[in-house]
């Protein structure tokens, strides 16, 4: 496996920068590892996540998977801010438990223009995951010399 385009503290350092509404240390999610076109993040349980019913909102589990995603593309082509998601689909697959969530992204083929990827969303400490996704990201062209 190739080395990453940009390591975890390329990313903290980018994400900060470029994103610091969404990425700061109050915002829960942490970048557990990457490899190139790989990415593994964390989400920190907190009950503002929850939805009636106890369990964490779905809204909460696409935030996390899109991140990871964003990650595993950042992880390949470097920093590209406004490379975007353009199409997401998700599966729920079981009620996460209220702990840690874990998204596990990964490449399936990058080409010039697009990015076609994976995630997988787990609850901390279970092998078992709550929902799965696919995501199409758009590569902005290459401008200047």
């Amino acid at each position: 496996m190739s080395q990453p385009v940009m390591t975890v503290s390329d990313l903290e350092t980018f994400l900060s920068r470029e994103f610091p509404q969404a990425f700061h240390p109050g915002s829960g999610l942490t970048i557990d590892a990457v490899e190139h076109g790989r990415a593994k993040v964390r989400l920190a349980y907190s009950e503002k996540f929850l939805r009636p019913g106890g369990t964490i909102s779905g809204p909460t589990m696409m935030m996390l998977a899109d991140f990871a995603l964003y990650l595993a593309v950042l992880s390949a082509i470097g920093e590209v801010a406004l490379a975007v998601t353009i199409n997401f689909n998700i599966n729920f697959l079981r009620r996460p438990e209220q702990r840690d969530l874990i998204a596990d992204a990964s490449m399936l083929k990058l080409g010039k223009r697009l990015a076609v990827m994976e995630v997988t969303l787990y609850s901390d400490g279970s092998d078992d995951p709550v929902a799965h996704v696919t995501s199409t990201y758009s590569i902005p062209p290459k401008t200047g010399g």
